[in-house]
C-alpha cells in the first residue's frame, strides 16, 4: 500500500509517497512555497488559497503516479494562524511564525508582554494566540471569521472536503494559552485576554482521520513539524535522541519527566512527550564562520571566490581538533527566552588566534549550546543520536563532535525529508495500515553510523 506525506515549510513544500509495507520513500517533490504576501514591515504573510493550490496539485501527482493510495499525512509550521468563515474558507492570509505584529509596542508594553501578564502562561511573536491577541485590541479580526487554525489544519480539512478543522495537540500548544497537562485550551485564560473561545478548533490527541478526499482517500489529522519530524526520524522513541541542524538547532527526546530544565514539553501524541531545546543561530553559525573566511579571503587575495565551504569541510577532514580552541558562544542571535543576548569568542592567547583554532571553537559551540540544554533535564542516556538537516549530513567533523559529547552512536535517516516521512507515518498509524506507531517507525532505514 501507498501512503502520501505533505509537508508545509515555510519556504518549500514537500510531498512523499511511501510503501507501507517497506518503508521505501517512493518519490518525493519539493516546490518552493513563493506565496509571499506584502504588507506592514513586521508582518510575514503567505497566501493560503495558493499554498492549498500548491498542496492539491502535489497530491495529485502523486496519486496519478502511485495509485491507489490509502491515506494522506499532513505536517507543516507551527505557530502561525490564519482565519477563515463559516463555509471553511480563508477570510485572511496565513500570519506566518515569523509575524512581528505580537512584538509591537503599546502603552502598556508589547502586545506579547501584556498577554503574558494578563494569562500568566509564555507569550512570543509570531505564536497564534498572540498574532490573534494582537489583531483583536487592533481590530484587524476580520469580518465574517468563524474560526482560526494552522496553515496544514487548513489544507487537511479541505483536502477532507471539511468546513471546520480538527486541531492536534501538537500543534495546538504551539499557538499559546495551552495547558500542557490537560492538553486543552486554557479558556478562561483565552477569556481574561478578551478574546473568543469559540474561534479555538477543537482538539484531539489521538492518531485520528478527519475525513475522506472525494473519492474515499482517509486524510489525519495534520500534526506540528517538530513533532513529524521527530517521529519521521527516530525508529525507537525510548531509546534515540534527535539533533536537528538547519538554520537553528534542535535536540528532542521522548520524556515523561516534569523536570525539562530549559527544555520545552510539548505534546506529540496520547500522553506521550517530547523535550525539544532550540538553539536559534545553530547551522547559520556556520554560515557566519563561511562568510567571514570568505570575506577574509577576498580582502588579502583581491578576488572575489564562490564559497568557503570546501575549504572547511577539507581542513576538517584533515586535521584533529587542537587543544586549546577558541571559547566561541553561539548564541549570536540570543535565544528564546533572552532574545537580545549576544554570543563571544573568548579564550583568546597568542597561540590560538588561528583560522584553525577559530574553526574548531565554533564546531564546539554549537556542540555545546544544544549539549547544556539537553544536559539540563532528567533524561535516560540515550545510546543513539539520530541526525537530520543538511548541517549534520554534510558535515561529517559536526556529526562526530555531537557523537562524542552525547556519547552516543550517531546515524542518519536514509530519506532526507523527515517532516514529510514522519506525517506519513502518523497516516499509516491514524488510517490503520500499521497497528501503532512503534509499528510504523519500525520502517525507518538509516545509513552507516559514525
Amino acid at each position: 500500500m501507498r501512503v502520501i506525506g505533505l509537508d508545509i515549510g515555510t519556504t518549500t513544500i514537500c510531498a512523499v509517497a511511501v510503501d507501507s509495507d517497506s518503508g521505501e520513500l517512493l518519490r518525493a517533490v519539493t516546490v518552493p512555497n513563493d506565496t509571499a504576501i506584502a504588507g506592514e514591515g513586521y508582518e510575514k504573510l503567505q497566501s493560503p488559497m495558493l499554498i492549498l493550490k500548491k498542496c492539491t496539485a502535489l497530491v495529485q501527482q502523486l496519486r496519478e503516479a502511485f495509485d491507489p493510495i490509502v491515506c494522506i499525512g499532513v505536517t507543516g509550521q507551527m505557530h502561525g494562524i490564519l482565519y477563515y468563515d463559516k463555509a471553511g474558507n480563508a477570510v485572511s492570509p496565513l500570519y506566518a511564525w515569523q509575524d512581528g505584529t505580537g512584538a509591537l509596542e503599546q502603552e502598556d508594553g508589547t502586545f506579547a508582554s501584556v498577554l503574558a501578564r494578563l494569562t500568566g502562561y509564555p507569550a512570543a511573536s509570531g505564536f497564534g494566540l498572540c498574532t490573534y491577541f494582537a489583531h483583536s485590541r487592533l481590530g484587524r479580526v476580520p469580518a465574517g471569521c468563524a474560526g482560526i487554525c494552522t496553515i496544514h489544519d487548513y489544507v487537511a480539512m479541505h483536502l477532507a472536503g471539511l468546513r471546520r478543522p480538527l486541531c492536534h495537540t501538537s500543534d495546538a500548544a504551539s499557538l499559546g494559552l495551552f495547558n500542557t497537562d490537560t492538553l486543552e485550551f486554557d479558556t478562561q485564560a483565552v477569556e481574561r485576554a478578551g478574546l473568543d473561545a469559540q474561534l479555538l478548533a477543537p482538539v484531539t490527541a489521538d492518531f485520528d482521520v478527519v475525513g475522506e478526499t472525494a473519492d474515499g482517500v482517509a486524510v489525519s489529522v495534520a500534526i506540528g513539524d517538530n513533532q513529524a519530524s521527530f517521529l519521521g526520524s527516530v525508529s525507537d522513541m525510548r531509546r534515540d535522541v534527535l539533533v536537528n541542524m538547519g538554520t537553528g538547532g534542535q535536540v528532542s527526546f521522548l520524556s515523561g519527566t516534569q523536570n525539562a530544565g530549559e527544555l520545552e514539553r510539548r505534546p506529540i501524541f496520547g500522553q506521550e512527550y517530547i523535550l525539544v531545546g532550540a538553539s536559534l543561530c545553530g547551522g547559520s553559525a556556520f554560515a557566519m564562520l563561511e562568510n567571514f573566511l570568505r570575506q577574509t579571503t577576498e580582502m588579502i587575495g583581491g578576488s572575489a571566490i564562490d564559497s568557503a565551504y570546501g575549504a572547511i569541510d577539507r581542513f576538517l577532514a584533515a586535521s584533529a581538533r587542537p587543544d586549546d580552541p577558541l571559547l566561541v558562544d553561539t548564541r549570536f542571535c540570543g535565544t528564546r527566552r533572552a532574545p537580545a543576548l549576544r554570543g563571544s569568542i573568548t579564550g583568546i592567547d597568542p597561540a590560538n588566534f588561528t583560522p584553525a583554532h577559530l574553526i574548531w571553537g565554533m564546531l564546539d559551540g554549537i556542540v555545546t549550546e544544544l549539549w547544556e540544554l539537553y544536559d539540563g533535564a532528567d533524561h535516560p542516556h540515550h545510546a543513539r543520536m539520530v541526525c537530520s538537516g543538511n548541517g549534520l549530513r554534510k558535515n561529517p567533523a559536526l556529526r562526530r563532535a555531537f557523537a562524542a559529547r552525547f556519547g552516543a552512536q550517531a546515524v542518519l535517516p536514509a530519506h532526507t525529508e523527515e517532516a514529510a516521512f514522519g506525517a506519513a507515518l502518523f497516516a499509516m498509524t491514524a488510517g490503520g495500515v500499521c497497528e501503532s506507531i512503534d509499528d510504523a517507525q519500525k520502517l525507518i532505514r538509516y545509513t552507516e553510523g559514525e
